[in-house]
């Protein structure tokens, strides 16, 4: 079964005057995984599709919405996939990938039917990230030792954490889909943090691993006028290219980061001072 929804862009102006319930509605996506539903939400920013494939007892199939007007889903576009659950299977035309918790999988354009299920009883769920293509690159998977590992952030100021560089054009070949994955140090509980805009690409965060009970505030809105959105774990919340994008945990969690737009460059970023935020 196929949930989808669609939402527009706005203007940081128009944000500015939004209630908590209105950011809610228009930035958070509280229910990416629906069991048995392929969840998706189409953004407008870059047009990302951010979704959750949750597999209980039966297989899923990913297929085009409506708004797509697509004979298959990804006839314009390509897709990534991290399985943050359980030991699941991804079946692309026929080839099967299993992939591990905390494992990646990279597919290109024009591949037509992918099947998403469970391996050996476990539990998988899979978060996706979708973007537009005008290119078709081969599918690979990737494993947490294949990745691009950095270590950024201090105890001292409770942001220590590894940053997982997954699908990344410093990996693998994209269109303009990048994703990675950053985990918090326990103790730790600040990402992104001095806080940064880029222009030029979009951003979607999913927020998990977080301890039963604790909550995540995010941050968003331009720097000299900010805005914030408490979730709670196996959330995502979506980032206009004109926001800040940073959280802070009662906990220490991780989150997937995954961006759409112009440039594919990781280290293109507009940086604010933490001490000139308002």
């Amino acid at each position: 079964m196929i949930n989808s929804e669609f939402r527009y862009a706005h203007h940081p102006n128009d944000v500015k005057k939004y209630t908590t319930e209105e950011l809610r509605e228009h930035f958070l996506i509280p229910d990416i995984f629906i069991e048995d539903q392929v969840k998706l939400v189409y953004s407008m920013y870059d047009r990302l599709i951010i979704g959750g494939i949750y597999p209980v007892n039966h297989a899923l199939t990913l297929e085009p919405t409506k708004d797509l007007k697509a004979e298959f889903f990804l006839e314009r576009r390509e897709l990534g996939i991290i399985n943050v659950g359980g030991k699941g299977k991804v079946t692309i035309d026929g080839t099967e990938y299993e992939l591990s918790n905390k494992e990646a999988l990279y597919i290109g354009k024009g591949n037509k039917e992918i099947v998403f299920d469970k391996v050996n009883n476990e539990q998988p769920l899979f978060y996706i990230n979708s973007a537009p293509a005008h290119h078709s690159f081969p599918t690979k998977k990737i494993t947490k030792n294949e990745a691009e590992i950095v270590e950024l952030g201090d105890s001292k100021y409770a942001n220590k954490r590894t940053i997982n560089k997954l699908i990344v054009n410093s990996v693998l070949e994209t269109c303009q889909l990048q994703m990675g994955m950053t985990e918090l140090h326990p103790g730790s509980v600040w990402n992104t943090m001095p806080a940064h805009t880029h222009e030029r690409r979009m951003e979607a965060y999913f927020y998990f691993d977080l301890e039963k009970g604790q909550s995540i505030s995010h941050f968003m809105g331009q720097t000299n006028e900010t805005r914030h959105i408490f979730l709670q774990n196996n959330q995502a919340v979506i980032s206009p290219e004109w926001s800040i994008h940073s959280g802070v945990g009662t906990s220490n969690y991780t989150f997937i980061w995954g961006m759409a737009g112009e440039n594919m460059d990781y280290s293109d970023m507009d940086g604010v001072n933490t001490d000139e935020l308002k």
